[in-house]
């Protein structure tokens, strides 16, 4: 995978978290909300944000000062 493949790949997993985020809030609201289905959202979330730590962490490498 090129780094500009890397970095489309990026920008999409943000705008799924951001979207599942919205959902969400969505379901939280008084009476829309299946705890089932917002756990599911949930658990969806973090393995997102985990690709998106793995993603960012070999594109933005550590610099030691």
């Amino acid at each position: 995978m090129t780094e500009e493949e890397m970095r489309k790949r990026l920008e999409i997993l943000k705008i799924e978290h951001r979207d599942l985020d919205a959902a969400i809030d969505a379901l939280n609201l008084p009476g829309a909300g299946d705890q089932l289905q917002i756990a599911r959202l949930k658990k969806r979330k973090l393995k997102l944000k985990d690709q998106i730590a793995v993603i960012e962490d070999f594109l933005i490498p550590d610099i030691i000062a």
